[in-house]
This record gives C-alpha cells, sequence and structure tokens, in this order.
C-alpha cells in the first residue's frame, strides 16, 4: 500500500470508556496520517474526533453472562451487519476497543477475510477464562496491551502484542485541582462553611449496573448524611435513560432527604471534585486512581453469573477492581454482591473521610502507579497501528 495513499481505519468501541480510548487513538492517527478517515461504531467522545457511526454505541454495551445470553439475540444480527458493512468496505485497518465477546468474533472474520485486525485493552485472560486466548491468537494481528504485566504474557502465547501504557494515564494530568474542579460543576470550594466533603457517586455506565447499584449506593448516602449533615453528594451519569433510572431510585428511597447533584456525563470533574467516590467495579476505578481519589468499590451482577464464576473459580486473581490490582492491595475496599450494602460500605466511606493519614498513604500509592502508566499511549499506539498497515503482509 502506498505510504501517501488515504486511509480507511474502522473501529468499534462498545461503551463509554472504550469512546474515550477511540477518542485519544483516533486523534493521534490525524496527527500523523491528517488524510484518514474512521468509521464504525462510536460515541460522543469519539464523534467530536470527526469518526463516523453506523449504530449507536450503546447499542452493544453488555456485561457477564447471563446477561449476554439474553442479548444475544439482539447482538448477533448487529454483528452480522457490522461484518456485512466492513467486508464490503475493506478498510486498511480494523480496531475492536475492548469488548472482546463482540469484538474478537467480528476481528477472527476481517482477519481471515484479509483485513489487519488489531484491539486494545486485552482481556483478561490472565485473571480469568485464560482459554480465550486462542480466540485472541485466531483474531489479531495486534494487541495493544494498557498494562506492562500483559506483554509477557501474551507473547509467551503466540500473540503479537505491543505494550502502550494507558491513553487516560497520559490524559489525566499528575496534579489535580480539585478547587478547580468543584468550580466547574458548581460545588463551593474545600473548607466552606456550606459544605463539609464531597463525595461522588458512580453508579456505573451501563443500564444494568445502575439497575443493580443505585438503590445500596443511596442508601449508603443516606447513611452518611445522616452521620454528617454538611456531606454533599455528587453522581455523573452517562445517558438520559440512566439519569431517569436513577432519579426514580432516588425519589423512592431519598424522599427529599438526599439531594445530591447530578451532572449528565462529566464523570472525571465529578471524581476531582470529590473527597471520596464510591463506584462501580470497571474502569472508573482506574480513572479514580488516575485522579488520586480514595475510593470504595461496589458491584452486583445477574446472581447466577456470580454463582457460575464463584462455582468454576473462574477468576484467578485476588481482587475486582483494576485499582487494586495494579498498586497490588486492597487500597479500594471492595464490597461485591451480598456485600454491597449501605449497612457494610457507609461505615468505611465515613473512616475514609475521617483518617487522613490513610487518605494521603492512598494518594501516594496511586502517584506512583500514575507514573509507571504514563507512556504516551496514543502515539505509541498509532505509531504501531500504522506499522502494521503499512506491512508487507500479515503481523
Amino acid at each position: 500500500m502506498s505510504r501517501h495513499a488515504p486511509l480507511t481505519i474502522a473501529i468499534v468501541a462498545n461503551e463509554p470508556s472504550g469512546d474515550q480510548l477511540g477518542a485519544l487513538i483516533a486523534r493521534a492517527l490525524r496527527e500523523r496520517r491528517p488524510d484518514a478517515r474512521f468509521v464504525g461504531v462510536a460515541g460522543p467522545k469519539m464523534l467530536a474526533e470527526g469518526c463516523g457511526t453506523w449504530l449507536p454505541m450503546e447499542r452493544l454495551s453488555v456485561m457477564g453472562f447471563v446477561e449476554v445470553l439474553k442479548e444475544l439475540p439482539r447482538l448477533l444480527p448487529l454483528r452480522r451487519e457490522l461484518r456485512a458493512k466492513l467486508l464490503a468496505l475493506k478498510p486498511d485497518l480494523f480496531l475492536g476497543i475492548d469488548a472482546p465477546d463482540f469484538n474478537l468474533g467480528l476481528e477472527r472474520d476481517l482477519r481471515a477475510a484479509g483485513i489487519p485486525t488489531a484491539h486494545l485493552v486485552c482481556p483478561t485472560v490472565w485473571a480469568w477464562r485464560p482459554g480465550r486466548v486462542k480466540a485472541i491468537r485466531r483474531a489479531v494481528d495486534l494487541m495493544l496491551s494498557i498494562f506492562p504485566f500483559e506483554e509477557d504474557f501474551l507473547r509467551q502465547h503466540q500473540v503479537p502484542a505491543r505494550y502502550i501504557g494507558h491513553p487516560l494515564a497520559d490524559d489525566i494530568p499528575l496534579e489535580v485541582d480539585q478547587a478547580q474542579a468543584r468550580a466547574a460543576i458548581g460545588l463551593p470550594a474545600a473548607g466552606s462553611s456550606v459544605t463539609e466533603s464531597v463525595v461522588a457517586l458512580l453508579p456505573g455506565s451501563r443500564l444494568s449496573e445502575v439497575e443493580r447499584l443505585a438503590d445500596p449506593f443511596i442508601e449508603t448516602a443516606l447513611q452518611c448524611q445522616r452521620e454528617r449533615p454538611a456531606l454533599r453528594f455528587v453522581v455523573p451519569l452517562v445517558s438520559k435513560r440512566i439519569r431517569a433510572v436513577f432519579e426514580a431510585r432516588l425519589e423512592q428511597l431519598g424522599q427529599g432527604r438526599l439531594q445530591p447533584l447530578l451532572l449528565d456525563g462529566r464523570s472525571r470533574e465529578a471524581i476531582a471534585a470529590a473527597d471520596i467516590v464510591l463506584t462501580a467495579s470497571g474502569t472508573a476505578t482506574l480513572e479514580t486512581l488516575l485522579l488520586k481519589r480514595p475510593m470504595l468499590v461496589g458491584y452486583r451482577v445477574n446472581p447466577l453469573t456470580w454463582a457460575l464464576v464463584k462455582g468454576l473459580r473462574l477468576v484467578k486473581v485476588p481482587y475486582a477492581a483494576m485499582a487494586n490490582l495494579l498498586v497490588g492491595q486492597e487500597l479500594a475496599p471492595e464490597f461485591l454482591q451480598g456485600r454491597c450494602n449501605a449497612g457494610e460500605m457507609a461505615p468505611m466511606l465515613l473512616r475514609l473521610l475521617n483518617d487522613a493519614p490513610l487518605r494521603e498513604e492512598i494518594q501516594a500509592a496511586y502517584q506512583r502507579v500514575h507514573q509507571q502508566l504514563r507512556q504516551d499511549a496514543a502515539a505509541r499506539a498509532a505509531d504501531a497501528l500504522l506499522a502494521l498497515i503499512e506491512a508487507p503482509g500479515p503481523a
């Protein structure tokens, strides 16, 4: 392929965290190749970078064994539709971002048709379901890994891999101005007589997560507020539909006693403004780490999914939250499934608020991890992807 021929790059992102990563990669690619055209499935951040989308991103967002099985009749036709479009288009590269259960099958078929394929965010095969590494080997010409321990694991299993660091670690500054974040979302500065402390509640980016986590998160906030009436709560919600679900539960449970600041998106500002974060497991724990905010992690999945994971001993790592895996200890207390309740979470949240030395210890550990992950990831990814496109044959 000529180095000067216009590029068509297809990208499929399935949820807000993937949209955020995709936007950073697209920007870095366009800096190197202004002629590049991006198509596929994009969210608002990728759209702002000029990516086209064939489907609303939220139509592809689902997580968990049982949840995926329930959604297969809807997801499989969407994947067939995307496959047909991509095979007809024959892009110079396909990049799947996260969502391995959806993207790896798509990548396998495109690769078999001669389209170079890459995947960003390695599936957690080092943590659970290690048999998936065979599917990865068949599906991708290049795996872009965002954590340092993944590259060696993948290469040991004959998967071409490149550690790039984490794009969010580059995007988020090492020092974050809390006062500026509070001003940006309309909260008083720290130390104000109006506000004692700020707690951010992040009940997830998927509808199923918010449906399961809204109640325990709201109940935890209510219990903490009874102990410390001046506490303020801020809740970023990724879509109007999710906001409506959360507001309905807030009206039912809070009955006017709890009046959090609800934001449309803006999770980063909400986390930065907070003293403590109560978050769902997922990318939000990494973003909270990078913003150096102490956190608690609460999570619930479908009971059958939980029973399968526990009964079959599918998980091979000691923690659910990526923040804890990166630090190597449970600095973010995890409250999973039955333990995700106000009776257990509220006392820990109050303890964190009351223990300044512990918060400082946590922040110092998070600072060290942030520095390790800052590798100019978007630039490294863009260079690796362009090298893959320009390679004479399959990687």
